[in-house]
Protein backbone atom coordinates (compact mmCIF):
# COMPACT_ATOMS: atom_id res chain seq x y z
CA UNK A 1 0.00 0.00 0.00
CA UNK A 2 1.28 3.32 -1.00
CA UNK A 3 -0.35 6.66 1.13
CA UNK A 4 -0.08 9.93 -0.25
CA UNK A 5 -1.46 13.12 1.73
CA UNK A 6 -2.13 16.18 0.24
CA UNK A 7 -2.09 18.33 2.89
CA UNK A 8 -2.57 21.46 0.50
CA UNK A 9 -5.62 20.05 -0.70
CA UNK A 10 -6.69 17.77 3.24
CA UNK A 11 -6.59 14.62 1.02
CA UNK A 12 -5.33 11.11 1.71
CA UNK A 13 -4.79 9.07 -1.28
CA UNK A 14 -4.41 5.06 -0.55
CA UNK A 15 -3.16 3.34 -3.39
CA UNK A 16 -3.90 -0.51 -2.49
CA UNK A 17 -1.63 -3.37 -3.80
CA UNK A 18 -3.02 -6.46 -5.32
CA UNK A 19 -5.09 -7.70 -2.12
CA UNK A 20 -7.55 -5.32 0.31
CA UNK A 21 -7.93 -8.30 2.89
CA UNK A 22 -7.27 -8.52 6.36
CA UNK A 23 -3.36 -9.10 5.60
CA UNK A 24 -3.46 -5.17 5.25
CA UNK A 25 -5.44 -3.92 8.14
CA UNK A 26 -2.58 -2.54 10.02
CA UNK A 27 -1.20 -0.74 7.31
CA UNK A 28 -5.09 0.82 6.42
CA UNK A 29 -5.70 1.64 10.07
CA UNK A 30 -2.05 3.03 10.81
CA UNK A 31 -2.15 4.75 7.35
CA UNK A 32 -6.45 6.92 7.82
CA UNK A 33 -7.94 5.42 10.95
CA UNK A 34 -5.09 5.93 13.81
CA UNK A 35 -4.70 8.68 16.30
CA UNK A 36 -4.42 11.24 13.32
CA UNK A 37 -7.21 13.98 12.70
CA UNK A 38 -9.73 12.66 9.46
CA UNK A 39 -8.63 13.81 6.33
CA UNK A 40 -11.01 16.39 4.70
CA UNK A 41 -11.45 13.54 1.46
CA UNK A 42 -10.39 9.89 0.85
CA UNK A 43 -9.65 8.35 -2.25
CA UNK A 44 -8.74 4.51 -2.19
CA UNK A 45 -7.17 3.64 -5.82
CA UNK A 46 -8.21 0.12 -6.44
CA UNK A 47 -6.53 0.04 -9.46
CA UNK A 48 -4.39 -3.06 -8.59
CA UNK A 49 -6.72 -5.01 -6.33
CA UNK A 50 -7.54 -8.05 -7.76
CA UNK A 51 -9.58 -9.47 -4.89
CA UNK A 52 -11.32 -8.02 -1.48
CA UNK A 53 -12.73 -9.42 1.34
CA UNK A 54 -14.95 -8.65 3.69
CA UNK A 55 -12.75 -7.49 6.04
CA UNK A 56 -12.16 -4.82 3.03
CA UNK A 57 -15.66 -3.96 3.48
CA UNK A 58 -15.34 -3.49 7.25
CA UNK A 59 -12.36 -1.14 6.82
CA UNK A 60 -14.47 0.69 4.43
CA UNK A 61 -16.86 0.87 7.20
CA UNK A 62 -14.32 2.23 9.51
CA UNK A 63 -12.96 4.93 7.39
CA UNK A 64 -16.54 6.42 6.20
CA UNK A 65 -17.48 6.45 10.14
CA UNK A 66 -13.88 8.20 11.18
CA UNK A 67 -14.21 10.56 8.41
CA UNK A 68 -17.57 12.17 9.69
CA UNK A 69 -20.62 9.30 8.42
CA UNK A 70 -22.64 10.99 6.17
CA UNK A 71 -20.62 14.18 5.51
CA UNK A 72 -17.85 11.66 4.44
CA UNK A 73 -15.79 12.08 1.28
CA UNK A 74 -14.26 8.99 0.23
CA UNK A 75 -13.68 8.42 -3.50
CA UNK A 76 -13.28 4.95 -4.46
CA UNK A 77 -11.56 4.78 -8.19
CA UNK A 78 -10.14 2.18 -10.56
CA UNK A 79 -11.82 -0.63 -9.68
CA UNK A 80 -12.35 -3.35 -11.91
CA UNK A 81 -16.02 -4.40 -13.13
CA UNK A 82 -15.50 -7.28 -10.22
CA UNK A 83 -14.87 -5.15 -7.40
CA UNK A 84 -17.83 -2.42 -8.41
CA UNK A 85 -20.27 -5.68 -8.49
CA UNK A 86 -19.32 -6.67 -5.24
CA UNK A 87 -19.44 -2.92 -4.02
CA UNK A 88 -22.92 -2.51 -5.29
CA UNK A 89 -23.80 -5.64 -4.31
CA UNK A 90 -22.96 -5.30 -0.63
CA UNK A 91 -24.52 -1.30 -0.96
CA UNK A 92 -21.45 0.09 -0.64
CA UNK A 93 -22.31 2.38 -3.68
CA UNK A 94 -24.81 3.60 -1.96
CA UNK A 95 -22.17 5.21 0.91
CA UNK A 96 -19.10 5.96 -1.31
CA UNK A 97 -18.31 7.82 -4.80
CA UNK A 98 -17.49 4.48 -6.82
CA UNK A 99 -16.15 5.47 -10.23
Amino acid sequence: MNVHHDSEQGCLTLHLGDRFDFSIHRAFHDACLGDIPPARSYVLDLEQVVGMDSSALGMLMLLREHAGGDRAEIRIVNASADLRNTLRIAGFDKLFTVH
